[in-house]
């Protein structure tokens, strides 16, 4: 489970906070800090509000004009943020928190709350917003990046598949066989394979080994036994050296 995230609505006089559930799934406005007018003072208590929270990252409001140009409110956010930089190891960042306040008003006004009491609210129901854009975005980023994990499984699936052959066993059997290799000795290539569905550990450890003919572009089953032997222990040195020599020393 993620750690949760906090927003900031920072602002001259209030400065709104917000907070997502455990699951990271939605926004919920809690306290409003009243700032003192103490620049540090205002910054560690913030800094203290987050380690409280024990969020794993920190969303600030930058406030900009609607045509997206920063504004003096901009500069001073941005001052407020560096400060808070220096106070804290939590990452930080940046959401766009354009109409947020008047979304905030909104909310009071549709939920009726009277004008006198609204000041109490607005900044951490405006921070609430800012953290649900925050928490959307990042919905969205998580699902593109699934899709393209996905999507590379099934190529790696696909590139899988192509190494598949079917072998037909002295008795007419037909299995499949995975590709794991393809190795030159003595100036001749040779195919290592390994049953693609095993049914006994056995059976995960075997390999097959059949010379190419690369001309013909056929497998030739190996009828002498100690050449068999050699390109398996030529094979196992190879797979030691650039592979798992421990998963080697199981095959047979």
């Amino acid at each position: 489970m993620k750690k949760r995230a906090i927003a900031f609505d920072i602002g001259d006089k209030r400065i709104g906070v917000a907070i997502s559930d455990p699951f990271n799934e939605y926004a919920m406005p809690c306290e409003t800090y009243f700032r003192t007018h103490r620049f540090w003072t205002d910054v560690e208590a913030v800094a203290s509000i987050a380690k409280e929270r024990g969020v794993g990252v920190i969303v600030c409001g930058m406030p900009v004009n609607f045509d997206g140009s920063e504004s003096v409110q901009t500069t001073k956010t941005q001052d407020f943020i560096e400060a808070l930089k220096t106070k804290t190891d939590i990452p930080i960042v940046l959401e766009d928190e354009r109409f947020t306040t008047m979304q905030a008003r909104e909310t009071q006004i549709a939920g009726g709350v009277k004008r006198g009491d609204r000041k109490k609210t607005i900044d951490s129901i405006a921070a609430s917003y800012i953290l649900e854009s925050y928490l959307q975005r990042e919905k969205i980023k998580e699902r593109k990046e699934q899709a393209m994990k996905d999507e590379e499984m099934m190529e790696e699936y696909e590139d899988e598949e192509e190494r598949i052959i079917e072998l037909e066993d002295d008795d007419g059997n037909v299995e499949k066989y995975y590709h794991i290799a393809t190795i030159e000795y003595r100036s001749a290539m040779y195919c290592v394979f390994q049953k693609a569905e095993p049914e006994t550990e056995e059976e995960e450890d075997e390999v097959v080994i059949f010379q190419l003919n690369e001309e013909a572009g056929e497998l030739l089953p190996l009828e002498d036994e100690q050449l068999l032997d050699e390109v398996f222990a030529e094979f196992c040195h190879q797979y030691e050296e650039f592979e798992n020599s421990d998963e080697a020393a199981l095959l047979d």
